[in-house]
């Protein structure tokens, strides 16, 4: 191949590329400014419970809730808190209708063996608790432990 044409593959190829990252780019760069921070709950005390949900009800009033995107992950001790029944049931509900999203590690919940239905019903659920707060740490998350 002459190497005009090879130029010329190399610079078509390298153009489509880019044409399919830009609608990417573009969505991630709308995500990206909204503030996110996904926050660990493994503490099976009402009074760290409260604290975590303080910390999101004032993430939301000082910047909005349309501007953050927030995140609890809860695994260890502190999944007793996501039981239906719980203590903090109701102030985690309204979390949730107020946009946080509030998961749920599945291995936790076999070590202890609890099932969906022992669960408040709005949450959400993940494979590992550790893993996703790794995950979203390196999606851009801030990080936070109350």
């Amino acid at each position: 191949m002459p190497p005009m044409s090879r130029r010329y593959l190399l610079t078509a190829v390298m153009t489509a590329g880019l044409s399919a990252m830009v609608p990417a780019l573009a969505q991630s760069g709308a995500r990206s400014s909204r503030v996110r921070a996904v926050l660990q709950v493994s503490d099976n005390d009402p009074q760290k419970w409260g604290l975590a949900l303080n910390n999101v009800h004032n993430v939301q009033m000082e910047l909005g809730e349309d501007a953050v995107e927030l995140e609890i992950v809860v695994y260890g001790p502190g999944i007793a808190m996501l039981k239906a029944g719980s203590p903090m049931a109701q102030r985690v509900a309204a979390a949730l209708q107020s946009g946080v999203k509030v998961v749920a590690c599945e291995n936790t919940m076999r070590a202890q063996k609890l099932v969906y239905a022992d669960m408040l019903p709005a949450i959400g659920y993940v494979p590992a608790g550790v893993v996703e707060l790794i995950q979203q740490q390196r999606a851009g998350y801030a990080y936070i432990r109350p």
